[in-house]
């Protein structure tokens, strides 16, 4: 095949007018679908998780290349014995189909850089490389296109055949060369014209700039506007967000949201000395997991990897016609459907809507009394399916859970007299001076990433719906009130809505706020310098109990040491109060920041993209007693770490009035609602803590 050079494709895309294909899917078939295939198939399979006949245990099969350590002339001889005779695209879609998913996701290229189909950037491909001469994602492509399967690919955006890219490192998330960059555009650019519709770019590791992130976003959607970009892209450019590798947020998040998940956490593509187990077990955890994702609001992307032969490794098969076979019985409790209602979980499995349907899915444990007592304000059940039993009672509901074995998952669904909605746990009553926070607010969450490891569930609005008192006002609407914050604030824009009505404002502190003057006394001030790759970390911490491998922190409370990726720096303040008070702090961090009270999450956020050393306020809420504050400075791309925790000399916050954008009265409820205008995407996280409404 004749070759030509990135460079050619790159000035042949400027020149040409390239024509949208059209027809894919929008985001609501998407997210409707719920349940799809990932297939990991490539020169790794050939493999099979072995090197010089020894198996490889450390990391994923698929990077194999990697974790043995092996030359990169020696991999690719590998293509050599690429030929996948069982390898056949019309039964993989029939499986897919019989397994009640609705589209496919397969590896176009992988971090070793072989492309499964043909190409005009590089000779290392599925076409010109091996015995076999094939072009498997034109054959996945037109089965799906026979089957009425939609059609997605994987690309990995790290390249470790490309002369021009980053070597192979430990952690993946390389930065992207200029001259990789454009590789990656002109092989996204084959993808999208050469192949038909394309439901979805799942794009994986590497660190791009923004602006590379921005341009091939901008790129797919030029090429092909209907097709879905993940978040692995890096930087909040996508359309839907992936999390980490088999994992699940704890609840819904305010964007399209996927998780992908492998049969075996050890591994994504075929290992021949994989233990597997049971057939039933496995697909009862992964239909649980199925069902914990849709519950709040996600979709599915389970994976298989076929063998070296191509083959569907019989295991993976039988676990998904296991699978396949519950859904043909429930799916109407799945496709199609919306979060929960209710913002908690449930020990006795999962709630899922559509329109005025609740289905209950009973795939955890049954409860003792076997009933289920749900509140449902303003909702009146109309009927249950297969006559189970009921009974409802002013705003609750009662359900009479049916009998069950382990290896069960039944489903009551009940019929409401309107279509259900998320449901709010009920109005706060408010008087005059009543301040709305961050800890009594609802919260909206989005998914912010970087790359694969610098990426978190942000924050991105607060909402209260509160009952103003009678004497709420002096019996007047109330038309403007009081937004508190410190000075880091200052120049912040803000939305603020009432009873969605919304107005734009900036913050200029222009009031003060007298400081509290109660004692306080910091009794302890420790750091430890320690290594950890993920920003992705729970929101609550087990207290520090013991400073062993700490040391003391210095006087100014501050630090900037050389460092490497993932070197990250904690910082403790033991803090005796002599009441329940606020307190504002002085923070340093690096590329992120969490701040701990007490053990819960009280601030949390990315940086802009390498700004280095970053200065902010937070106001914390002590305890009477005993406080513990813990800090964690990220460090993902510097050489320097910078970590700082002090008590800040400015104690008094500012405030301003600002007027509603409608009126709030007394004894009528209101719904308030605040988000960052200044944010560079939606998905930013609004950095919201420090600011409070006074009423």
């Amino acid at each position: 095949m004749k070759k030509i050079s990135v460079a050619a494709l790159a000035l042949l895309m400027s020149v040409c007018p390239l024509v949208s294909m059209g027809g894919n899917l929008p985001e609501e078939e998407w997210h409707d679908g719920k349940y799809s295939m990932f297939i990991h198939f490539g020169l790794y399979s050939v493999l099979g998780g072995v090197w010089d006949g020894k198996p490889v245990t450390q990391g994923y099969s698929e990077q194999i290349q990697s974790f043995a350590g092996i030359f990169s002339d020696w991999y690719a001889l590998t293509a050599d014995e690429l030929d996948p005779t069982a390898f056949d695209a019309d039964s993989i879609v029939a499986l897919a189909e019989r397994a009640g998913m609705k589209s496919i996701v397969f590896t176009s290229k992988h971090h070793d850089g072989f492309c499964m189909f043909g190409t005009e950037t590089t000779d290392f491909n599925s076409v010109d490389a091996t015995p076999c001469g094939r072009d498997f994602v034109r054959e996945l492509s037109q089965a799906c296109a026979k089957a009425g399967m939609r059609f997605g690919l994987y690309f990995s955006i790290i390249d470790w055949h490309y002369p021009y890219a980053y070597p192979i490192s430990s952690h993946n998330a390389d930065f992207v060369t200029p001259q990789h960059h454009e590789l990656n555009k002109a092989q996204v650019t084959e993808l999208l014209t050469k192949y038909g519709p394309i439901s979805e770019l799942w794009f994986d590791m590497g660190s791009q700039t923004p602006g590379q992130s921005r341009e091939l976003y901008t790129l797919v959607h030029s090429l092909q506007p209907d097709c879905m970009v993940s978040g692995r892209i890096g930087n909040d450019f996508y359309d839907f967000s992936v999390m980490g590798d088999n994992r699940y947020p704890d609840g819904a998040l305010q964007a399209p949201w996927q998780t992908a998940a492998s049969m075996f956490d050890e591994t994504w593509s075929y290992r021949s000395w994989q233990e597997r187990g049971s057939v039933s077990v496995k697909a009862m955890e992964k239909l649980r997991s199925l069902i914990r994702v849709v519950s709040h609001g996600g979709n599915y992307l389970l994976n298989i990897g076929p063998d070296g032969t191509g083959a569907v490794v019989p295991f993976e098969r039988d676990v998904l016609l296991t699978i396949g076979k519950w859904l043909d019985e429930n799916g109407s409790a799945i496709y199609g459907t919306e979060a929960s209602p209710f913002r908690e979980d449930f020990e006795w499995g999962a709630v899922t809507r559509k329109d005025n349907v609740l289905n209950l899915i009973f795939s955890g444990k049954r409860p003792a009394d076997g009933e289920v007592v749900l509140r449902m304000p303003g909702y009146s059940a109309v009927s249950v399916q297969d006559n189970a039993v009921y009974r409802q009672e002013g705003d609750y509901l009662t359900v009479c859970v049916p009998e069950y074995c382990e290896d069960e998952i039944p489903i009551v669904s009940i019929v409401f007299d309107r279509r259900i909605e998320p449901l709010s746990e009920g109005a706060m009553e408010c008087a005059e001076g009543s301040i709305l926070s961050g800890r009594n607010a609802v919260k909206d969450y989005s998914y912010s990433c970087f790359d694969y490891y610098s990426n978190y569930r942000s924050t991105v609005a607060y909402s209260w719906e509160i009952m103003p008192g009678r004497k709420f006002g002096r019996n007047k609407d109330v038309k403007s009130v009081r937004i508190v914050h410190t000075s880091s604030e200052n120049g912040r824009k803000i939305r603020l809505s009432v009873n969605g009505e919304t107005r734009e404002f900036e913050l200029k502190g222009s009031l003060a706020v007298n400081p509290d003057r109660s004692d306080y006394s910091v009794e302890g001030a420790y750091m430890q310098l320690y290594r950890a790759s993920s920003f992705d970390t729970p929101d609550t911490v087990a207290a520090v109990t013991g400073f062993e491998g700490w040391s003391l922190m210095p006087q100014s409370g501050e630090i900037s040491v050389k460092s490497h990726p993932f070197g990250n720096c904690r910082m403790v303040l033991d803090v005796v109060s002599d009441k329940e008070r606020e307190l504002v702090l002085d923070v340093v961090s690096g590329n992120g920041m969490e701040l701990y009270v007490n053990g819960k999450l009280c601030a949390k956020h990315l940086n802009p993209y390498r700004s280095g050393r970053n200065c902010e306020k937070v106001v914390v809420r002590l305890v009477k007693g005993n406080n513990q504050i813990l800090l964690r400075s990220y460090n993902r791309f510097e050489n320097v770490l910078y970590a700082g925790l002090s008590v800040s000399p400015e104690q008094g916050l500012c405030a301003d009035v600002i007027e509603l954008p409608a009126a709030i009265r007394a004894g009528v409820p209101a719904e308030i609602r605040i988000e960052a205008a200044d944010t560079p995407s939606e998905h930013t996280d609004g950095r919201l803590h420090n600011i409070g409404i006074v009423l």
